[in-house]
């Protein structure tokens, strides 16, 4: 199993001036750690759980722009961008860009959105769930459309694009993966069965885990996809440090479904040393599951 650092927050010592090189720190930590792949949240305001918008919040893609020339391995991306964040086609070319300046390390990790607040503080609109589930399909035709040798319009229900020129195109073949955030069971599996590399799934239990990924599975029967295709992932509030064994035995459990991945953020004031210490303590008995 595979290890993933997910960056949420930005409150840390030192204030904005240390912000650049906690960053790039931590970043080197997880990409000399063996960490697979490094995301940041996506959000403009930071989100309630984590002390609300007057904490500090950094814009995702220019933050990855920086790590991308930090670091030499892992893949970069957001954990998620929100659909309604930015225009399709200029998230597409956000994301080439990124994978071309990275050497063909980034990865478009995209969800629904949700956080009201900072679209109503912005001044963004903020439409109907339904609606929002509808521009996330249509973002992800348009971007699979712009990664590929089809430079031709786009006429959708949201989004009319009159030429989808996208050059330089992304360096990763055939695309940059395209991982999908949530666990609902009616629109976001099916859209993961037909657009995406790799789900993300909160792992609340093995049971439910494995609940979803049977769901997933027969979307991806009703479209004819091998469901072996489709990377799992999870996400979950784990005691790495306090309790490794545990860890590991729950991370065997998961890996027993076809989880190969496990997400999880830096603890404590000092989130380099954090990720050193995560990396160490059980980097290499979890990439043995």
């Amino acid at each position: 199993m595979k290890l993933a650092i997910q960056y949420a927050s930005f409150s840390y010592p030192g204030g904005a001036a240390s912000l650049a090189s906690t960053l790039a720190a931590t970043a080197r930590a997880a990409d000399e750690g063996g960490c697979s792949r490094l995301a940041l949240i996506d959000h403009w305001f930071q989100m309630e759980s984590l002390g609300g918008p007057l904490e500090p919040m950094l814009e995702g893609y220019t933050t990855l722009g920086y790590l991308a020339a930090v670091t030499s391995r892992l893949r970069l991306g957001l954990l998620v961008t929100g659909v309604t964040y930015r225009h399709p086609g200029l998230l597409a070319k956000q994301v080439a860009t990124l994978d071309v300046l990275s050497g063909g390390r980034a990865f478009l990790g995209i969800g629904a959105a949700w956080y009201e607040r900072e679209h109503r503080g912005l001044g963004v609109p903020f439409p109907p769930l339904p609606e929002r589930f509808e521009r996330l399909e249509e973002t992800l035709q348009i971007c699979q459309q712009m990664w590929s040798d089809d430079q031709g319009p786009y006429d959708g229900q949201h989004y009319q694009l009159a030429e989808t020129i996208c050059q330089p195109q992304p360096l990763a073949s055939p695309r940059p993966l395209v991982l999908i955030g949530g666990g609902g069971e009616k629109k976001t599996l099916r859209l993961v069965a037909e657009y995406a590399d790799a789900c993300n799934l909160v792992a609340t239990s093995p049971e439910e885990v494995a609940h979803k990924i049977d769901v997933l599975s027969r979307h991806c029967a009703a479209l004819d996809r091998d469901p072996a295709t489709v990377e799992k992932t999870i996400i979950g509030q784990f005691d790495v440090l306090g309790d490794p064994d545990g860890f590991l035995r729950a991370m065997e459990a998961y890996a027993g479904l076809g989880v190969t991945t496990v997400w999880m953020g830096p603890t404590g004031d000092d989130p380099a040393a954090s990720i050193s210490r995560i990396t160490e303590t059980v980097g290499q008995r979890l990439a043995a599951l």
